[in-house]
């Protein structure tokens, strides 16, 4: 009777937190790989309409040629790292001034976006981006 009754109490393994350890990593995992850990910048993209007259038609406009490695404005040879410097001196803070930005090719989208992150910190600034129709 003895072997009988201890056969039919169990004993009770110790339970693990290995398996409890590895969903939390997994789904830690998952989450990393599913979020983005890049910086996102907002451009503010307008249309202006047409007949609208302001004081930028009385100040001449900047033009801005923008590559993967090269930016030009009017011609000279800038780095986008002094463009704010060096266009401050060259822009009237009375009037609104005209940027005209010109993209070559092989622009991509973040190089387009970090220009346009600079010429937002120039508050009469008024770009217009030229694009292929």
């Amino acid at each position: 009777m003895w072997i009988w009754c201890r056969a039919m109490v169990r004993t009770r393994r110790r339970l693990s937190v290995t398996p409890l350890i590895d969903v939390i990593f997994l789904l830690l995992l998952f989450f990393m790989l599913t979020s983005t850990f890049s910086k996102f910048a907002e451009i503010e993209l307008s249309t202006t309409g047409a007949g609208r007259q302001t004081d930028a038609e009385t100040v001449a406009p900047l033009f801005l040629q923008l590559g993967e490695a090269t930016l030009t404005v009017n011609g000279e040879p800038f780095g986008l790292n002094g463009l704010e410097a060096s266009l401050t001196g060259r822009i009237d803070t009375e009037l609104v001034q005209p940027i005209i930005v010109s993209l070559r090719r092989d622009v991509t989208a973040q190089r387009l976006t970090d220009l346009l992150v600079v010429l937002r910190s120039i508050p009469t600034a008024r770009v217009t981006v030229l694009g292929d129709a």
